[in-house]
C-alpha cells in the first residue's frame, strides 16, 4: 500500500522522480513476468511524458488514475488476509469498486473523445459521460464474474454479504455448493448485461468509425463472454471461461471490412450473444 500511494504521488507530481526512481528500484525485480517488469521500468519515462502533456489532458489522465488507484487500495485493504475468504459488505460496495476501476475510465475516454475527435457523437457530452460510465462498470463486473472461482481461491469475494446471506450461502462455501450460489451470481450477470446495452447505445452515438469500432469491441466481446458464462453455468467457478482469440480476431476483421457499419456492429452484438 505504501509503494502504490508513492506511485500515486507520484503519478499526481506531488513526488519527485528520484523518488520514483527509488520506487522502480525497489519493486521491479520483485515482478517475474518480463513484460510487466518492462512496464515498471518505463515508469519514469511515462510520468515525463505524462507532465509535458497540455493542461487539460495531463489533468484528465491524473483524475482517472487518482480514481483507479483508490480503487486497488480499496482492495488491498478490503482482501488482507489472502487465509480467508472476505466478501464485499454491500451491493454499493461492489458498484464503488466497478466505478473505480473501470466505470470512471469511460468517462475519461469521453472527455478525450469530445476534447480530440471532431464531432465524436450525436448525444451531448452528460449523456455520453453517464453511458461510458454504465459501461466501465458493466466490463468491469463482467470481469468480477468470469474471475469469480479464482478470485475466491485467492480469498477475494466481490459479492456482497447480505445476498449471500439471504441465499444461504457463507463466501467459504460457494466453490462447494455453487448451485445455492448461482441466483447471487445470475443477478450480477444480468447487470452487467445492462451495462453492455449502455456500451452499444453509447457506440451507436459515435460518428466516427474508427473510433466506434474501436469502443464496441469490448462490448462485443463481453456480450460473447456472458453468454459463454451462462452455458458453463455454476462450472464457470471452476475453470477459465475465455473468448477464444480466433474469434476476436473475427470480429475485428468484420468490424474493418465494413468500417464499423452499426448494421454490422448489431450483428455481431445478436450473433455474440447466442
Amino acid at each position: 500500500m505504501e509503494t502504490l500511494e508513492l506511485l500515486s504521488n507520484g503519478i499526481q507530481g506531488t513526488a519527485s522522480r528520484d523518488v520514483v526512481a527509488e520506487l522502480v528500484a525497489s519493486f521491479v525485480s520483485l515482478q517475474e513476468n518480463g513484460g510487466e517488469r518492462q512496464l515498471l521500468k518505463s515508469l519514469p519515462n511515462c510520468i515525463a511524458s505524462l507532465e509535458g502533456m497540455e493542461h487539460a489532458d495531463r489533468t484528465d489522465i491524473r483524475l482517472v488514475l487518482e480514481k483507479i488507484t483508490r480503487g486497488q487500495m480499496l482492495d488491498l485493504q478490503r482482501f488482507d488476509n489472502s487465509q480467508e475468504i472476505h466478501a464485499l459488505s454491500t451491493a454499493a460496495d461492489l458498484d464503488e469498486y466497478t466505478y473505480l476501476v473501470a466505470g470512471c475510465v469511460g468517462e475519461f475516454w469521453t472527455r478525450l473523445c469530445f476534447r480530440h475527435v471532431r464531432q465524436f457523437s450525436s448525444r451531448s457530452e452528460d449523456e455520453m459521460l453517464a453511458l461510458g460510465k454504465r459501461y466501465g462498470m458493466g466490463l468491469q463486473l463482467i470481469n468480477v464474474l468470469r474471475d469469480a472461482g479464482s478470485d475466491l481461491r485467492a480469498g477475494r469475494c466481490y459479492f456482497p454479504e447480505h445476498e449471500l446471506s439471504a441465499a444461504h450461502v457463507p463466501p467459504s462455501q460457494i466453490l462447494s455448493d455453487s448451485e445455492r450460489f448461482q441466483p447471487v451470481y445470475r443477478t450480477w450477470l444480468e447487470k452487467a448485461k445492462t451495462g453492455l446495452t449502455s456500451g452499444m447505445e453509447y457506440s451507436r452515438a459515435i460518428t466516427n468509425r474508427r473510433v466506434r469500432a474501436a469502443t464496441v469491441l469490448p462490448a462485443l466481446i463481453g456480450a460473447r463472454t456472458i453468454a459463454l458464462l451462462n452455458a458453463a453455468g455454476p462450472a464457470a467457478l471452476q475453470r477459465t471461461v475465455k473468448v477464444p482469440r480466433a474469434e476476436v480476431r473475427a470480429m475485428i476483421v468484420s468490424l474493418g471490412l465494413t468500417l464499423a457499419s452499426q448494421k454490422r456492429i448489431d450483428e455481431i452484438f445478436d450473433r455474440a450473444k447466442g
